[in-house]
């Protein structure tokens, strides 16, 4: 049975939105008072962030990895649903993005005007989002949360996306000091890479999160065959299925000929394949169906494969 973690993902969510709103407000602020399009741009995409912690806050109230009786294989795909509303995010954060850009490219506007003391607040942002990615992969990872690793990737997007802005307003306030306006380009052509991370770390979330939703095979029936043909007992195993996603929840199914002719014995054999295929893949429920020791079949997988 998956271990019930939402305490500790409704922790780290409720710490990394308050932060994410720090960050979104300082953004703004900066974007705002030195007219820069790609800040704007990118306080727009910290509330994405925001949007996403509250989002999954709400995916993890109904998570429970424990079944009950309208959902008996458990709950655990609202984090999947959750972590794909984080993609629907970035999808948004990314046009706005580019939106932006192409505006300001066929649009004459306010010339940027940025000073030292306002790159030093984007260095606090750009070390406030390090922080949340860092944290909240590494608990995500620890207690294999996906709705956390998922929107510590969307921060590690926020990270590239912070470096790129401050770059390009770092040659900007270069050419203040000596005199180079053409250097204003820089906030409109660092606009478009932006938006490529953006979409790239939105396609990776889905990437990770769809064969959950979708039930794409978990494990190779090849290689579950050959665990269960080396328990003592086992004489044949075949229409193997699997699904779920390895390392948060998998569900095997399977049909199981044992060398047994008492109930009693069968069941102490399918234990020891169960405990073997727990040693390998938990957390794993598996369902086999035992069938007569003269029952014969080669079909190692549903859609006949065979051995």
């Amino acid at each position: 049975m998956a271990r019930d973690n939402r305490a500790e993902v409704r922790k780290v969510l409720v710490i990394t939105l308050l932060l994410n709103v720090f960050v979104m407000v300082l953004k703004a602020f900066v974007g705002i008072i030195t007219g820069s399009l790609s800040l704007q741009a990118d306080a727009l995409h910290s509330v994405t962030d925001g949007a996403n912690n509250i989002l999954g806050l709400i995916a993890n109230r109904f998570a429970s990895p424990h079944p009950d009786r309208e959902h008996p294989y458990g709950h655990q795909k609202f984090e999947a649903v959750g972590a794909l509303g984080i993609a629907a995010f970035l999808a948004v954060a990314c046009f706005e993005i580019l939106q932006s850009a192409i505006a300001r490219l066929f649009h004459s506007t306010t010339p940027i005007n940025i000073s030292a003391s306002e790159l030093s607040i984007l260095l606090l942002v750009l070390g406030t989002n390090i922080f949340v990615a860092c944290y909240e992969r590494r608990v995500g990872e620890q207690i294999g949360s996906p709705i956390l690793i998922a929107d510590a990737k969307h921060t590690t997007s926020d990270i590239w996306i912070t470096i790129t802005v401050l770059g390009g307003l770092v040659g900007v306030w270069l050419g203040q000091l000596f005199d180079f306006p053409q250097l204003q380009w820089l906030d409109i052509v660092l606009a478009f890479p932006v938006a490529i991370l953006v979409f790239r770390s939105g396609w990776d979330v889905v990437r990770d999160n769809l064969p959950w939703l979708v039930d794409k095979i978990a494990i190779a029936p090849e290689t579950i065959y050959n665990i269960v043909m080396d328990v003592p007992g086992v004489l044949n195993c075949h229409n193997i299925a699997s699904r779920g996603v390895l390392g948060r929840q998998v569900f095997v199914e399977m049909h199981l000929i044992v060398d047994a002719t008492d109930v009693q014995t069968a069941h102490k054999i399918t234990e020891d394949v169960e405990h073997q295929l727990r040693k390998h893949f938990s957390p794993v429920r598996i369902s086999i169906h035992i069938e007569p020791p003269n029952y014969q079949s080669n079909q190692i997988a549903v859609e006949g494969e065979h051995i």
